[in-house]
């Protein structure tokens, strides 16, 4: 079983810290979601269809392989998940399971959630695990570039897992400003524990990020330096106005969602960035100037040096519309290569 709260790269810059940003098809509705309401041991539950290959073991083992997202446990099993749902922002606590290719999820807490609870779990767990996107054309892009096509055999069905929302992506990137991300996961942690609501999955807890409302209140917190804890209150007031809506942010064009972004103070361009793409869901942008890229993209297609910003624009065209789900693929190929994250070359490993 899993609790996992977070998960990202992250490497110290002087303005916001390099993050590691990879990864809209129609989000439903609750009149367009299937087996809603449905009763498995007692608990709401709902399932989502595929569209294009997908693995949730892959994504599973994705998790697992990456700080600070590494857990331990039986990829066959359930993905368990706890988070503050959009809009509300009352904690749900989720068990996922992929059953001859459909995917289930159940809401084990809250015990009776309203339809309209339901309704937005339901999306945030399709945008999670990038289920909400139409991938059917993704085999397409390897069979047009043969560099592609090769990973995606590697790690055949993995999609860009998210953050939980742009809210607590954003938070993420503040939290580990300027600090390592092994300092930040810890941080991280340790808020989900004194802050954030407590779900029970059978007999093991897993602790939510804080939501909105806890952190529009923080003062303090051990380890948040400088004006860290004034820039989470500003970003908790942002995400209850209904400003880190992804949704909303997955609407605008991508620079204007990024501008709107760069409004919040503490966010720069990585950190927009991190938050448009593994935050919101967007499967098709290619985060600019971040060096674990032009290496990734360099070490693919065999270049002398790290790809330009000119190169990734260039190469990446043939990528439309999945730019960031090859761009996953990519820095996982990096890492597994390199091990500059883990210092474990060729443990990067989904299936």
């Amino acid at each position: 079983m899993y609790g996992i709260s977070y998960m990202t790269w992250v490497e110290g810059k002087p303005d916001q810290g390099e993050v590691s940003i990879w990864g809209r098809a129609g989000l439903p509705t609750a009149g367009e979601m299937s087996a809603v309401g449905g009763v498995m041991g007692g608990m709401e539950t709902f399932s989502m269809v595929p569209r294009g290959p997908f693995s949730l073991t892959a994504s599973i083992k994705f998790l697992e392989g990456f700080t600070p997202a590494a857990h331990t446990g039986s990829a066959e099993s359930a993905l368990e998940l706890a988070f503050p749902v959009e809009g509300s922002w009352e904690t749900a606590g989720v068990r996922v399971r992929q059953d001859a290719g459909d995917v289930t999820a159940e809401i084990v807490s809250p015990d009776k959630p309203g339809p309209d609870l339901v309704a937005a779990v339901h999306q945030q767990v399709e945008r999670i695990l990038s289920l909400d996107v139409d991938g059917s054309g993704f085999l397409a892009v390897g069979e047009r570039d043969p560099v592609v096509g090769e990973i995606q055999r590697r790690y055949p069905g993995l999609r860009p897992v998210g953050f939980w929302s742009p809210y607590e992506a954003a938070a993420w990137t503040i939290i580990g400003h300027r600090i390592r991300i092994t300092q930040a996961a810890a941080i991280k942690a340790r808020m989900a524990e004194q802050l954030g609501e407590a779900v029970s999955f059978g007999g093991r807890v897993v602790h939510a990020f804080p939501s909105p409302q806890r952190l529009a209140g923080l003062d303090t917190f051990p380890g948040l330096a400088g004006r860290k804890p004034e820039w989470l209150r500003i970003l908790a007031e942002a995400a209850l106005d209904g400003q880190l809506d992804a949704a909303r942010l997955r609407a605008m064009p991508h620079q204007e969602a990024m501008a709107d972004l760069k409004k919040l103070p503490g966010i720069g361009d990585f950190s927009a960035g991190l938050t448009l793409l593994r935050g919101a869901g967007d499967p098709d942008a290619v985060p600019g100037q971040e060096p674990r890229l032009a290496r990734a993209v360099a070490l693919a297609y065999g270049l002398a040096g790290p790809a330009t910003p000119e190169q990734v624009v260039a190469i990446s065209e043939g990528w439309r519309p999945y730019r960031t789900w090859v761009t996953l693929l990519l820095r996982i190929q990096l890492e597994f290569q390199t091990g500059e994250i883990t210092g474990r070359p060729g443990h990067a490993r989904t299936g």
